[in-house]
């Protein structure tokens, strides 16, 4: 459906609804509660179980930079941080997808090496029924969330900030993080699914070997990143976890993502909720909602950051 760029109304944010307990299993389930894997692993917005897929871009299939696209949006820090509890670490955001994806859908379409197979470089993403874009939505978080870690001393880099015209595709936002030599990376995305389907879940990479994808000396480190999110998100927000994905725990492992398989660093994709069920819409559109889901992704890094 056409997407809506205005700024959605504010609505009253749920209360807490979660215990401590569930906080709790969050943070110690690291390992072996991967749902099942979603073999299209994208979402134009139809109803399906999974994550939308991830993008970015090689050399060879992105357009020509422009002078705001030369380097990663938030790449250079135009004040200098200050000093706190994160100074000498760097965290790399990625936001999921792009506004200006569904204008640019024959280049998005284009498929591009994930390691072990080839995928599209990126997708449009789906959007809530009355059209507030998840593109629009992880910009928003992503914004929030770099504000957050760089009061506390953090170097944060985006990998885009709605400054091109698409992407980047998936390899790209991999490499970002990569060449960024990042201590974490968050990819921020959120899910399209059935109506029902709620509730949040952390995305881990599962241990992958092939071409150019190799996990295995980031798995163990991106387990623990992911459930300190996870452990955060459930306090600081007062979401469950998903009640489709992760068998409660709010992690779920997957091997066919490219912005996972070619990481080299710590690093994870959160699904803030389900942007096709009204009730998890209701919380994604609210923006005090969102800064508290910003926090909790905040704080899961921070704390993992701090060992």
């Amino acid at each position: 459906m056409p997407y809506d760029d205005s700024v959605p109304p504010t609505r009253r944010a749920r209360p807490l609804l979660v215990a401590a307990a569930l906080a709790a299993l969050c943070l110690t389930a690291v390992a072996g509660c991967g749902g099942a894997q979603d073999p299209a692993g994208t979402d134009t917005g139809a109803a399906k179980p999974g994550p939308e897929a991830e993008a970015t871009a090689s050399a060879s299939t992105s357009p020509s930079a422009t002078p705001t696209e030369s380097r990663p949006s938030g790449a250079t820090p135009t004040a200098p941080l200050p000093q706190g509890p994160l100074t000498g670490r760097t965290v790399v955001i990625d936001p999921g997808h792009n506004p200006r994806n569904r204008e640019h859908t024959e280049e998005i379409n284009q498929q591009v090496d994930i390691g072990t197979g080839r995928k599209e470089c990126d997708t449009t993403g789906t959007s809530t029924n009355a059209g507030y874009a998840e593109a629009r939505f992880t910009l928003d978080v992503s914004h929030r969330l770099r504000e957050l870690l760089q009061a506390q001393g953090a170097r944060v880099v985006l990998t885009h900030d709605d400054d091109r015209p698409f992407g980047p595709c998936i390899d790209e936002r991999a490499r970002i993080g990569n060449e960024a030599k990042a201590d974490a990376v968050v990819s921020v995305h959120a899910d399209g699914s059935a109506v029902g389907n709620r509730g949040f879940h952390v995305i881990l990479p599962a241990a992958v070997k092939g071409g150019g994808a190799d996990t295995s000396k980031i798995v163990k480190s991106s387990a623990d990143l992911g459930a300190r999110i996870a452990g955060h998100f459930v306090r600081t927000t007062g979401s469950a976890p998903s009640n489709y994905i992760g068998g409660g725990t709010g992690l779920d492992t997957r091997g066919d993502l490219g912005g996972l398989n070619l990481s080299t660093v710590p690093k994870v994709f959160v699904e803030c909720g389900n942007m096709r069920d009204p009730e998890d819409a209701a919380l994604l559109t609210d923006a005090g909602w969102r800064q508290k889901a910003a926090q909790g992704m905040a704080d899961g890094i921070a704390a993992y950051l701090k060992g």
